[in-house]
């Protein structure tokens, strides 16, 4: 029996690999990238349909049910990407002041 919810993953699942492939074909992604982007959305649709899947590791994690690990793993991802975002921002803003400061020194 297939839930909404399983139906709105293997949707987002499709969509998100055609839109994957759509960044390759533009040379946007590398073959490696487009490649690691389409298996993660193969795994991520193939849980959506099949969620008994993970069973073995909500149990083993003493989780309730599998929606707490999504959730759980969902705000470890945001973290991971906000920190990493973080550090580039950072890196672009000692990069601008550095070449500010070389442009302020020859005007003088």
């Amino acid at each position: 029996m297939v839930l909404g919810i399983q139906i709105i993953g293997l949707c987002f699942g499709l969509f998100m690999a055609y839109y994957s492939f759509l960044h390759f074909k533009r040379k946007e992604f590398t073959l490696k990238e487009f490649g690691f982007w389409i298996v993660l959305w193969i795994a991520f649709t193939y849980v959506s349909l099949f969620p008994s899947t993970l069973e073995f590791v909500v149990k083993r994690l003493n989780l309730g049910r599998a929606m707490d690990l999504f959730t759980i793993i969902g705000f470890m991802v945001l973290i991971a990407m906000f920190f990493y975002t973080y550090n580039l921002v950072r890196e672009n803003q000692r990069k601008i002041e550095k070449i500010v400061r070389k442009v302020a020194k020859k005007r003088k």
